[in-house]
Protein backbone atom coordinates (compact mmCIF):
# COMPACT_ATOMS: atom_id res chain seq x y z
CA UNK A 1 0.00 0.00 0.00
CA UNK A 2 1.38 3.41 -1.00
CA UNK A 3 0.82 6.16 1.53
CA UNK A 4 0.89 9.79 0.55
CA UNK A 5 2.79 11.88 3.06
CA UNK A 6 1.48 15.32 3.75
CA UNK A 7 3.72 18.35 3.34
CA UNK A 8 3.43 21.50 5.44
CA UNK A 9 4.06 24.71 3.51
CA UNK A 10 4.17 28.00 5.41
CA UNK A 11 4.35 31.35 3.65
CA UNK A 12 4.30 34.87 5.08
CA UNK A 13 3.27 37.81 2.92
CA UNK A 14 3.18 41.49 3.79
CA UNK A 15 -0.18 43.05 3.00
CA UNK A 16 -0.73 46.78 3.20
CA UNK A 17 -4.24 46.67 4.61
CA UNK A 18 -5.90 46.44 7.99
CA UNK A 19 -7.00 43.17 9.58
CA UNK A 20 -10.62 44.24 9.21
CA UNK A 21 -10.10 44.77 5.50
CA UNK A 22 -8.30 41.45 4.89
CA UNK A 23 -10.45 39.15 7.01
CA UNK A 24 -13.61 39.07 4.81
CA UNK A 25 -11.45 37.73 1.97
CA UNK A 26 -10.35 34.81 4.15
CA UNK A 27 -13.61 33.50 5.55
CA UNK A 28 -16.54 34.44 3.31
CA UNK A 29 -17.47 32.54 0.13
CA UNK A 30 -17.51 35.70 -1.98
CA UNK A 31 -14.20 36.92 -0.55
CA UNK A 32 -12.50 33.56 -1.12
CA UNK A 33 -13.88 33.35 -4.67
CA UNK A 34 -12.26 36.72 -5.43
CA UNK A 35 -8.75 35.33 -5.09
CA UNK A 36 -8.47 31.81 -3.71
CA UNK A 37 -10.78 29.54 -5.73
CA UNK A 38 -12.70 29.74 -8.99
CA UNK A 39 -15.94 29.37 -7.08
CA UNK A 40 -16.92 28.91 -3.43
CA UNK A 41 -20.35 27.80 -2.23
CA UNK A 42 -21.67 27.05 1.22
CA UNK A 43 -23.60 23.80 1.55
CA UNK A 44 -24.83 23.36 5.11
CA UNK A 45 -21.76 23.52 7.37
CA UNK A 46 -19.35 22.95 4.48
CA UNK A 47 -17.60 25.18 2.00
CA UNK A 48 -17.37 23.77 -1.52
CA UNK A 49 -14.18 25.06 -3.17
CA UNK A 50 -14.01 24.65 -6.95
CA UNK A 51 -10.60 24.48 -8.67
CA UNK A 52 -10.23 23.27 -12.27
CA UNK A 53 -13.88 22.16 -12.20
CA UNK A 54 -13.16 19.83 -9.25
CA UNK A 55 -15.03 20.12 -5.98
CA UNK A 56 -13.16 20.05 -2.67
CA UNK A 57 -15.30 20.27 0.45
CA UNK A 58 -14.00 21.68 3.70
CA UNK A 59 -15.27 23.19 6.88
CA UNK A 60 -14.08 25.88 9.24
CA UNK A 61 -12.49 24.15 12.22
CA UNK A 62 -11.24 27.29 13.96
CA UNK A 63 -11.83 30.97 13.54
CA UNK A 64 -10.96 34.19 15.36
CA UNK A 65 -12.57 37.40 14.12
CA UNK A 66 -10.10 39.54 12.17
CA UNK A 67 -7.25 37.16 13.16
CA UNK A 68 -7.44 33.68 11.63
CA UNK A 69 -9.48 30.99 9.94
CA UNK A 70 -8.66 27.34 9.32
CA UNK A 71 -10.36 25.09 6.77
CA UNK A 72 -10.06 21.33 7.13
CA UNK A 73 -10.87 19.36 4.00
CA UNK A 74 -13.05 16.27 3.94
CA UNK A 75 -11.07 13.04 3.62
CA UNK A 76 -10.48 11.77 0.10
CA UNK A 77 -8.54 8.69 1.26
CA UNK A 78 -7.83 6.58 4.36
CA UNK A 79 -4.67 8.65 5.01
CA UNK A 80 -6.75 11.84 4.95
CA UNK A 81 -8.93 10.44 7.74
CA UNK A 82 -5.85 10.04 9.94
CA UNK A 83 -4.13 13.27 8.87
CA UNK A 84 -6.63 15.66 7.20
CA UNK A 85 -5.48 18.30 4.75
CA UNK A 86 -6.01 21.89 5.88
CA UNK A 87 -5.33 25.49 4.99
CA UNK A 88 -4.97 28.14 7.66
CA UNK A 89 -4.93 31.89 7.12
CA UNK A 90 -3.53 33.94 9.99
CA UNK A 91 -3.28 37.74 10.07
CA UNK A 92 -0.34 38.97 12.13
CA UNK A 93 0.73 42.49 13.02
CA UNK A 94 4.26 43.61 13.70
CA UNK A 95 3.89 46.16 16.49
CA UNK A 96 7.32 47.70 15.85
CA UNK A 97 6.97 48.34 12.11
CA UNK A 98 3.18 48.54 12.00
CA UNK A 99 3.19 46.01 9.14
CA UNK A 100 0.45 43.45 8.57
CA UNK A 101 1.35 39.96 7.38
CA UNK A 102 -0.78 37.13 6.07
CA UNK A 103 0.65 33.80 7.21
CA UNK A 104 -0.61 30.85 5.18
CA UNK A 105 -0.19 27.24 6.25
CA UNK A 106 -1.02 24.69 3.55
CA UNK A 107 -0.95 21.08 4.80
CA UNK A 108 -1.62 18.79 1.85
CA UNK A 109 -0.21 16.06 -0.36
CA UNK A 110 1.29 18.70 -2.67
CA UNK A 111 4.98 18.52 -1.75
CA UNK A 112 6.81 20.67 -4.31
CA UNK A 113 7.96 23.68 -2.26
CA UNK A 114 8.93 25.70 -5.32
CA UNK A 115 5.54 25.12 -6.95
CA UNK A 116 3.72 25.96 -3.71
CA UNK A 117 5.77 29.15 -3.30
CA UNK A 118 4.85 30.21 -6.82
CA UNK A 119 1.18 29.21 -6.41
CA UNK A 120 0.68 31.06 -3.12
CA UNK A 121 2.71 34.05 -4.32
CA UNK A 122 0.35 34.39 -7.29
CA UNK A 123 -2.77 33.95 -5.18
CA UNK A 124 -1.64 36.52 -2.61
CA UNK A 125 -0.73 38.92 -5.43
CA UNK A 126 -4.33 38.64 -6.66
CA UNK A 127 -5.60 39.21 -3.10
CA UNK A 128 -3.46 42.35 -2.77
CA UNK A 129 -4.85 43.69 -6.05
CA UNK A 130 -8.41 43.12 -4.80
CA UNK A 131 -7.89 44.91 -1.49
CA UNK A 132 -5.48 47.52 -2.80
CA UNK A 133 -2.72 46.35 -0.44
Amino acid sequence: MVTMKKFKFVGEYEVRASCKMIYPYLHSPSGLADWFAEEVKVIGDYFDFIWDKESHKGRITSQRLNKSVRFEFLPESKEDEIEPAFIEFRIENNEITGSTFLKITDFSSMDDKEELTELWGGLVHTLKERIGG
